[in-house]
């Protein structure tokens, strides 16, 4: 990473994202970006908040299948509800590992969100082996485990993301999930997908937008859950739901490792 987090003096993708979901933790940097953006990008707000809510609902579909054990992989910022609440409120045993490669999540997620059979750990998504071998994180790989993914592929750059998704995969039990969301070059105007990549770009994390097909092969070895690969809002809808909000910028959906 060329950029540091921890100064404030440059924009972060967790501080961004937790500015638009409308939590606290941002500095004067991050607040100019969102401004930005915002005036060229009317519906990143909205984005952001339809991925928090597939967050929520795709945690809790996994639980209700009997997953067990969760990894909430580029977490962000602790924004309640968080991922364990949702998913203990299923299997209150749940355990669940919120990993993210910014000091400053990792911080803030071991003073907040720590507990027994909650833990928060450094790991980057290019390094999946890690993640799984961490004994902080202490799962048990021969039992499905549920992978958040989500709002993170997008900032791998290179071409191997699908690389990254299938050593992810291949090193998971059958029967546990991925899920995933990914910004999506088809669904977004040009002018603003270069709006957002210019303003990324000056970020702590540029961003990569794929297309519908690129995104659909992050999910190959794996069998989506229905409705497939669709908008986050329309993916399971709940009524009610604390983030109701609908946007087009963002894919996602869950594939399952076969048996």
């Amino acid at each position: 990473m060329t950029r540091s987090s921890i100064d404030g003096q440059t924009a972060s993708s967790a501080r961004v994202y937790n500015y638009l979901l409308g939590g606290p933790e941002h500095f004067h940097a991050d607040r100019e970006a969102v401004r930005i953006l915002m005036s060229r990008f009317p519906t990143v707000q909205a984005s952001a908040k339809a991925n928090r809510g597939f967050v929520l609902r795709a945690a809790r579909v996994m639980a209700e299948a009997g997953i067990t054990q969760f990894l909430d992989i580029g977490c962000g910022l602790p924004m309640s509800p968080n991922t364990h609440e949702v998913v203990r409120e299923v299997n209150p045993d749940a355990r669940v590992v919120y990993v993210d490669s910014d000091p400053i999540v990792v911080v803030y997620g071991r003073a907040w969100l720590d507990r027994p059979g909650v833990v928060t750990i450094a790991g980057d998504l290019r390094e999946p082996e890690a993640i799984l071998a961490s004994q902080e994180a202490a799962l048990d790989l021969t039992r499905p485990i549920g992978v958040l993914t989500v709002a993170v592929l997008h900032f791998i750059v290179e071409n191997d993301a699908g690389q990254h998704v299938a050593r992810l995969r291949d090193a998971l039990a059958p029967g546990s999930h991925i899920a995933l969301t990914h910004v999506c070059a088809d669904t977004i105007p040009r002018e603003e997908l270069e709006v957002g990549q210019a303003i990324y770009s000056r970020s702590t994390h540029p961003v990569r937008v794929r297309t519908r097909q690129e995104i659909r092969a992050l999910f190959d070895g794996l069998e989506l859950l229905e409705p497939g690969l669709v908008p986050v809002a329309d993916w399971r809808p709940v009524p009610g739901t604390l983030f109701p909000e609908s946007a087009p910028e963002a894919l996602g959906g869950i594939g399952r490792v076969p048996h």
